[in-house]
């Protein structure tokens, strides 16, 4: 469901230039020592053709004005089913069964009608979806859809809209936002477009934002830009910000209450710190234990040694550039050079991460080295053979040899497909093996990325995120190939799979030597994961090193600031001065304000 449905698309705009507003500072108005919204005995199913799935059973949640509280849990947990319960955004196969929310002075937003709801959605509930591809107008520039939510909600005139749109994009983090406002959704990249959802849903001035996974997309420094924003809002305004994750880095160190969710159920809440420090659910110590960016004081995740044999050039990539031309609002195009001169070589057996910030050049780079794009100059070797200019029969072979896992599993799976289709479809088009065979194939990759062979009869629409995400990886692994590039390949994953999908990535390439060009903006993932790390800004590489000694003694100001912004750091950091200091002395930056 789009940010279109957060509006009314039947209400009349203001004819004037006179910006009229319907806020009732008397409806708005919460009282600070009551709950902004209270959920109990929440439960909601779905329909689907094996029967009816509980998805939510009977959640109880409170979210307090100028608070964030945060919903964690494995995807496929009913976190994003009950924040779109909430504002009764659900599918349409879904439907609420029990349970009461209480927003604010409205009465219970179960029981309103659709127009009554219009008034909530977008003003009083602002909904930043997980999804920026299917949630933005592919056919309507960026600036124009935060315009739109201004004028229904009579917040601009015509007249000024345009120009406060402007202004909203630049608040939710945007670089030249003037320039962005006239661009179309896959103008921008995926962080980007991102961003652009939060401008959409902070248009209205919503006394309660629902954000689910608003930043994982986004790299390090950016989430930081948008979550002190969202922090900001909820101390000046006295905003409220439900915000669903699964990263308990995230959670560590924005949210005041967490709240944990298994199996459609709340199996542990209170204030972060009671439920960091002194986890009551087993489930919740297995998060814990999970999270890559509460884990880097402890011993990492070893990365297999590759052996002799396997070290060998695979990948490379001499003085590479590729120029874009880019809309201006006055004068000639410009162009953008978006990958500038950049040189690097990946071995055999090896993982490569490319970080950065989002429009740094990395998936551009990498676009490159599969040859899905022409360089505008520069050479790219693939196993000692120039494939610069490769056509026919031999871009044919490289692309057996090299596969790609997208950023975005929504976009990358034939929503026609059974998920057995889409995993034997790059072997039936390469003529690898009979019907059999495939179908074995196919059973034993699903086993490998943790999910059960019933899943080869479903189709996409009908897995959570997550799930979509670890077919893609195994999709990507049905021909066995000499490098898998992996753009942001585990974002979109929980934190327990996620941990699952990198020790599989690790024996994979210890069993087969296969090379790895990892895209990531998480850098404790990448800590993780990587032999080697080149850092990227406005694409160029201004930092390379082996893992361990870029992480331990970064030289470049910007790799710096990059680690810097890691999630978690904040609770980590309050733990370690809390373990030195005085008994009854506080030094917890993150301690429940109330």
């Amino acid at each position: 469901m789009g940010p279109a449905a957060m509006t009314d698309p039947t209400k009349d705009e203001p004819e004037t230039d006179e910006a009229v507003t319907n806020d009732d500072p008397t409806d708005r108005a919460v009282p600070h020592d009551e709950p902004l919204l209270e959920v109990r005995g929440l439960s909601v199913s779905y329909r689907t053709r094996g029967g009816t799935v509980r998805a939510v059973r009977e959640v109880d949640l409170d979210v307090w004005p100028g608070q964030v509280t945060a919903v964690v849990g494995e995807s496929g947990s009913g976190k994003s089913t009950t924040a779109h319960a909430i504002t009764r955004l659900l599918a349409a196969n879904g439907g609420i069964d029990a349970g009461t929310v209480r927003f604010g002075r409205h009465r219970d937003l179960t029981s309103l009608s659709e127009r009554e709801l219009r008034t909530v959605r977008g003003a009083g509930i602002g909904l930043v979806p997980q999804d920026p591809t299917v949630s933005l107008n592919p056919v309507k520039r960026i600036g124009e859809q935060v315009a739109e939510v201004l004028r229904i909600h009579q917040l601009a005139t015509r007249r000024s809209a345009a120009s406060d749109a402007i202004e909203i994009l630049d608040r939710a983090g945007l670089p030249d936002a003037a320039t962005r406002a006239r661009q179309y959704p896959h103008e921008l990249s995926g962080g980007m477009r991102q961003r652009a959802l939060i401008a959409i849903a902070i248009a209205g001035r919503p006394q309660l934002i629902i954000a689910d996974e608003p930043t994982s997309a986004l790299d390090v420094t950016v989430q930081r830009v948008i979550l002190d924003h969202l922090q900001l809002l909820t101390e000046e305004s006295g905003t409220a910000v439900l915000l669903v994750t699964h990263d308990l880095g995230v959670a560590a160190d924005r949210a005041q209450r967490i709240v944990v969710m298994s199996e459609g159920r709340v199996v542990e809440a209170g204030p972060t710190r009671a439920i960091l420090d002194d986890p009551r659910h087993d489930y919740t110590r297995r998060l814990l234990a999970s999270a890559p960016s509460l884990a880097t004081a402890r011993p990492r995740v070893p990365v297999p040694a590759p052996s002799a044999r396997k070290d060998e050039p695979l990948v490379e990539l001499r003085n590479v550039v590729k120029e874009f031309r880019l809309p201006s609002a006055k004068g000639p195009a410009r162009v953008l050079r978006a990958v500038d001169d950049v040189s690097f070589t990946l071995h055999r057996g090896r993982t490569l991460a490319l970080v950065g910030e989002s429009g740094s050049g990395k998936s551009t780079t990498a676009r490159l080295a599969l040859r899905l794009t022409d360089p505008t100059s520069g050479h790219i070797l693939f196993d000692g053979a120039d494939v610069t200019n490769a056509r026919g029969a031999q871009a044919r072979r490289l692309r057996r040899r090299a596969q790609l896992v997208y950023q975005n599993p929504y976009a990358s799976l034939d929503p026609r497909f059974s998920i057995g289709e889409v995993i034997i479809e790059p072997l039936r088009a390469f003529k690898v093996g009979d019907r059999v065979s495939r179908t074995a194939r196919a059973r034993e990759l699903l086993d490998r990325v943790a999910l059960p062979a019933a899943t080869l009869e479903r189709r996409p629409a009908e897995l959570s995120g997550g799930q979509r995400q670890r077919v893609a990886i195994a999709r990507a692994l049905a021909l066995s190939p000499d490098l898998v590039v992996c753009d942001e390949p585990v974002s979109a994953l929980d934190v327990s799979v996620q941990a699952q999908v990198l020790d599989l990535l690790a024996e994979l390439q210890a069993d087969t030597g296969v090379a790895y060009l990892f895209i990531s903006h998480d850098l404790a993932v990448v800590r993780q994961i990587a032999h080697q790390v080149a850092v990227m800004r406005s694409g160029r590489i201004v930092e390379t090193g082996t893992s361990e000694d870029l992480f331990a003694d970064p030289r470049h100001s910007y790799t710096r600031e990059l680690l810097a912004a890691i999630p978690g750091g904040r609770y980590a950091s309050a733990t370690t001065v809390e373990q030195r200091a005085d008994e009854g002395e506080s030094a917890d930056p993150i301690k429940e304000r109330t």
